[in-house]
């Protein structure tokens, strides 16, 4: 028996998210069954993170322990031949049999996707946010920036576990342009349930001038829920990858 390390890419829209439910097709309901039919006996089955209904994911990881008596690659190879149109599983590697991808982590990497445009355009809007008029770059830059850091980021999003914390470090924000595109990317030690998506939202609401920069801070300084914007859709959100030590997830 070993464990195996694969990194995963899904196109959300038809999702009812990542984890695992009852009625509802899931990507982790596909990846078992999938597993499932290469010997897999339903034992451990370990993620990086669960994405909400809709979002998408060029570098999810999950883990698994297999006894399969044929190389890595052939293992890949089956998993991409067996897998629906929308998963695929571009890297997988032999793993240490204690590995974790989500409490190993040490940054998760997210980016939210829009293009500036009058008129509704169906081949992008799968993948990015449609937004008209073209909010302003600086503000939503310098909003972006205040929640750099260590912080309690309550008014963003809600725990995975009742009674949990919500502070969480963000290293990295940043708004890059290309041509009629607009890509927020973001890095944190780990993330809330909706956080990004919130954050997007709040950073949206800067653009348009309905908050200022400022008024970003002072969530993170007095912290009720509620007061910050409505999550961003799911579409325009995907999960880009997951770093670990030695650079495993960068695969």
């Amino acid at each position: 028996m070993e464990r195996y390390q694969a990194t995963i890419a899904y196109d959300g829209t038809a999702f009812r998210g990542f984890q695992a439910q009852p009625d509802f097709r899931t990507v982790e309901g596909e990846l078992r069954s999938v597993l499932g039919s290469l010997g897999w006996q339903g034992g451990t089955f370990l993620s990086g993170g669960r994405t909400d209904a809709g979002v998408h994911a060029a570098g999810q990881v999950i883990a698994f322990d297999l006894e399969w008596k044929h190389p890595p690659e052939e293992l890949q190879r089956a998993l991409n031949a067996l897998l629906p149109d929308d998963i695929s599983c571009p890297a997988l590697r032999p793993a240490a049999a204690d590995f974790h991808p989500r409490y190993h982590a040490l940054r998760r990497c997210y980016r939210y996707r829009l293009f500036l445009a009058p008129w509704p355009d169906p081949l992008r809007e799968r993948y990015s946010l449609r937004v008209w008029p073209a909010p302003d770059e600086g503000q939503m830059a310098e909003g972006a920036r205040s929640l750099l850091g260590k912080h309690d980021f309550g008014a963003f999003g809600s725990a995975p576990r009742e009674g949990s914390h919500t502070i969480r470090t963000i290293l990295r924000t940043e708004w890059m342009r290309k041509e009629d595109e607009l890509e927020f990317w973001i890095e944190a030690d780990a993330f809330l349930f909706r956080m990004v998506r919130t954050i997007a939202g709040t950073l949206l609401q800067v653009g348009s001038g309905r908050k200022s920069p400022e008024e970003c801070r002072a969530l993170l300084e007095t912290p009720p829920r509620g007061r910050a914007a409505p999550p961003a859709p799911a579409h325009g959100l995907c999960l880009m990858r997951i770093d670990y030590p030695g650079g495993g997830g960068r695969q």
